[in-house]
């Protein structure tokens, strides 16, 4: 746990232990807090998570341990299962891209010690997306079932009008890459707005950027909303866009999903490919802020297209089927 930070973990945590307590299990949730930095912090944090022993605490027999996040899954306890949400990034697929330090090197090595050790000896390993569980291939070796979910307020979501705006709501942060948004917005050549929501650490510079383009007409920030706000913006924007760097997940692509509308994402987007089909659901481009201004305009110019795109898009979410029934049933099968 994070203090103040919340985000679609928060949703997937809450949303099993909901779940759970709905199918007659008695569930309790245990978060540890948790720093991304210094190193040594990391460290002690796995230390911590491993030298917990959850068989019986107090006297209490604990049938199953369920562990979902970095560095949990290092609690002790002889039927430990794991649905791995992701890794410590930092130290994986983020790694080569961030700036060399020993004490990160260090860190690497001890954290992929210790996934190998425990993600290793875990009863059953589970992975949110396909995405993660490659991962977990590519780095550990490790073999893992894709366990997919619903968002949260799955019902909720519903069609509207198709106004002139692209939403795209995330976290602002690095990662989710509003700023190939905003450098789009400069070479689009329609008048589709770009509507941002979400609060986070990019926001000071995203607004920068978007003051210093001249793009205040083009380009938003909404701030954090709320999740009725949300569910409004989703049905009635043409489209969604979502071209993070090789998202977990992505209750995004699902979100809009359901709300019938089709998503641009990016070729390295990650979870959002499993979901999206080119020039069928959605569209796939490269992240380049001159190709994706280029659909946008196409999306501007071809609205009858993009709705069917969307009804499709509706239509792919419900052969889903995504259930939380399956997911308890899967997460409490015997051993």
């Amino acid at each position: 746990m994070t203090p103040f930070q919340t985000g679609g973990a928060a949703h997937h945590i809450q949303g099993l232990v909901n779940a759970l307590s709905a199918a007659g299990h008695e569930v309790d949730l245990i978060r540890l807090p948790f720093k991304f930095e210094p190193e040594a912090d990391v460290m002690r944090s796995m230390e911590y998570a491993s030298a917990l022993d959850m068989s019986r605490p107090n006297g209490i027999k604990v049938d199953r341990v369920i562990s979902l996040q970095f560095p949990a899954w290092g609690i002790q306890h002889p039927d430990h299962w794991v649905w791995v949400m992701h890794q410590h990034r930092a130290v994986y697929e983020l790694y080569d891209g961030l700036p060399y330090s020993r004490e990160r090197e260090l860190l690497r090595e001890k954290v992929i010690e210790f996934d190998n050790r425990h993600l290793g000896s875990a009863v059953k390993v589970f992975a949110n997306s396909q995405r993660v569980a490659q991962r977990m291939l590519r780095f550990n070796d490790i073999q893992s079932k894709p366990l997919y979910h619903p968002p949260a307020f799955a019902d909720k979501f519903h069609l509207g009008a198709a106004l002139d705006y692209v939403f795209f709501p995330s976290r602002l942060e690095t990662l989710k890459r509003q700023s190939l948004l905003i450098k789009a917005a400069a070479r689009m050549r329609s008048s589709l707005k770009i509507l941002i929501a979400g609060s986070g650490g990019q926001q000071y510079a995203l607004q920068q950027m978007i003051n210093e383009g001249n793009l205040n007409h083009k380009v938003r920030l909404l701030g954090a909303l709320t999740e009725e706000q949300k569910i409004v913006f989703y049905a009635n924007c043409l489209a969604v866009a979502f071209p993070p760097f090789d998202e977990d997940y992505g209750y995004v692509t699902l979100e809009a999903m359901l709300s019938s509308k089709p998503v641009l994402t990016c070729t390295d987007s990650g979870g959002p490919l499993e979901f999206v089909r080119h020039e069928e659901n959605g569209w796939i481009c490269e992240p380049d802020p001159v190709a994706i201004a280029e659909r946008l305009d196409w999306m501007a110019a071809h609205r009858e297209q993009v709705g069917q795109a969307g009804l499709r898009a509706r239509e792919s979410m419900a052969l889903q089927n995504l259930r939380w029934d399956d997911v308890v049933e899967q997460l409490t099968a015997a051993s």
